[in-house]
């Protein structure tokens, strides 16, 4: 694929289906697929933070990003994240594994290489490190991932990294527009775009220049904000938007349990078995606002949704 087959648009952030014994359910996997895929989705991260990867073997990682790519079956583009280890050999083992699921592109987590205490010159000089270490053929992202800490990238290591011709994806974590706008200055003319996660900012990025959206929210709100990153442009989407960004505090909840029983809800056969959350933290209130959301949202879908 070339770099403009990276599509705008929303790509999920998976979520992993666990049997009720805590087993990844790769049939449920594929089900959600096809689910993210129904509802407007340009692109699949898979294998991320809400995919709870530093709580899966990378046995389970690599099963999962090869069960998505077979499952979206060339219909959409299919991404992952590939290290979560602290040492260099360990990371170098885990990317190449990731890379060899056939995966369209390889991200690399920002946190992972460089300490928090640590420079940029630091993490450039690792990042040039670890590139040897990965086929020139590999196409690659950055994800700002908050756990363990979050490292955004600034200004000028965008550029560094836009300017090597080897990352085509950037999802940005900073929910910050002065950064956003930063990044998008130096990506302009380069392979690699940017993905927005935070709702609030949202709009406004998509109209500075911004690729998409890769957040928790689409995966309950795909459609919605499908069209948030289609119809950016029209001013009734300035309605939409805020009220998206109200919607979106439902991630400070119990997630991800509460978005697998949204999907649930939805028709899916997920459990909500989480390793990062007990589902039993999704008490009666928290269920009651799950299924406000899911009636908010259908009267969203037929207000805003094109026809």
């Amino acid at each position: 694929m070339e770099y403009h087959d990276f599509p705008g648009g929303v790509w999920p952030v998976m979520l992993s289906p666990f049997t009720k014994d805590n087993r990844l359910d790769e049939g449920a996997l594929r089900e959600l697929t096809e689910w993210y895929i129904n509802n407007g989705s340009s692109g699949l991260f898979a294998v991320c933070q809400s995919s709870e990867m530093f709580f899966l073997s990378l046995e389970e990682r690599v099963t999962y990003a090869k069960t998505v790519k077979a499952a979206a079956a060339g219909r959409v583009p299919v991404i992952a994240s590939g290290h979560i280890s602290d040492s260099f050999e360990d990371q170098v083992r885990e990317l190449r594994e990731m890379a060899d699921t056939g995966i369209d592109a390889l991200i690399l987590i920002t946190n992972r290489l460089a300490g928090k205490e640590e420079s940029d010159e630091i993490w450039l000089s690792n990042l040039d490190r670890l590139l040897k270490e990965l086929p020139e053929d590999v196409k690659l992202g950055f994800y700002e991932c908050p756990y363990p800490y979050k490292r955004v990238l600034s200004k000028k290591v965008t550029e560094y990294c836009a300017k090597t011709g080897r990352f085509y994806f950037l999802k940005d974590t900073s929910c910050d527009m002065n950064s956003i706008l930063g990044k998008l200055e130096v990506c302009r003319g380069t392979k690699l775009r940017l993905y927005n996660a935070n709702t609030a900012t949202l709009l406004e990025s998509l109209r500075a220049g911004a690729a998409g959206y890769s957040g928790v929210m689409a995966n309950m709100q795909c459609r919605l904000y499908a069209q948030l990153c289609s119809d950016y442009q029209n001013e009734r989407m300035n309605d939409l938007s805020d009220i998206l960004t109200i919607c979106a505090l439902i991630e400070r909840q119990v997630y991800p349990v509460n978005a697998k029983y949204f999907l649930g809800l939805s028709g899916l056969s997920l459990t909500t078995v989480s390793r990062t959350r007990k589902d039993s933290e999704l008490d009666e209130t928290a269920k009651k606002e799950v299924h406000m959301l899911k009636r908010i949202t259908q009267k969203l879908e037929d207000t805003y949704l094109s026809r």
